[in-house]
């Protein structure tokens, strides 16, 4: 999800990985899914959005808990894999761009979940401003991304393209930590953490795989709850 322009190529890259994309060996999705399953969201009977759901692995693990989920992604293949996969009736999953206003109500969700997508966003304001819209009051944010050390390394996500064989890296944007907080800070929200997930066993010489943050919609706020 970069520039309009670009949209279609990472689309179609992500298009052409969903067959594949469970299968191949994945540090960085499946460190992801750690992260997020040690957090502290309110899941447990509370409406989720998970926005970037890709094939739904997560999905899959957060529908049992919640009351409802809406996977967001805007890959038609990986969407035909996270339907394959989740198909039960308080799940539904919509093909959206995450940059443009998302279809939901104001204050309709108690979490929000965003892994591994905002590094092919490049200005990440909008996006963090419609978390902020969807969630109800006292409602949590998560966001796991390629930390940004990572990425001056120039690691981006990849894949085999089946049809030649050869490895793809998808387009990217680079954003600092600092970039991530403030987005959440001016969208009205509050950092309750910030997380630096390694691969185990942890390599402390080694370079952080994952950034995570976790913001919550203060009590107080401006937006009727639905």
């Amino acid at each position: 999800m970069t520039d309009a322009t670009d949209r279609p190529s990472v689309a179609r890259a992500y298009d052409t990985w969903a067959a594949r994309y469970d299968a191949d060996p994945n540090r960085t999705r499946d460190l992801a899914a750690t992260a997020l399953r040690a957090q502290p969201l309110p899941l447990d009977g509370g409406d989720v959005v998970e926005a970037g759901c890709g094939t739904g692995r997560n999905t899959a693990w957060i529908a049992p808990r919640a009351r409802s989920v809406v996977g967001l992604d805007f890959s038609d293949g990986m969407l035909a894999q996270a339907r394959t996969r989740v198909a039960a009736p308080s799940v539904r999953f919509v093909r959206h761009d995450l940059r443009e206003r998302w279809p939901l109500d104001d204050a309709t969700a108690d979490a929000v979940i965003i892994m591994l997508v905002l590094e092919h966003v490049e200005h990440l304001a909008p996006v963090f401003r419609e978390a902020a819209r969807v969630l109800r009051r006292a409602g949590t944010l998560f966001v796991a991304e390629l930390h940004p050390m990572r990425q001056l390394l120039g690691r981006k996500a990849e894949y085999v393209d089946p049809a030649t064989g050869r490895l793809a890296l998808i387009d990217a944007h680079l954003h600092d930590t600092a970039e991530y907080v403030r987005a959440g800070l001016d969208a009205g929200l509050a950092l309750e953490d910030l997380g630096e997930w390694r691969d185990e066993p942890a390599d402390r010489a080694a370079p952080p795989r994952l950034i995570s943050l976790r913001f919550k919609r203060p009590e107080a706020s401006g937006m009727r709850d639905a």
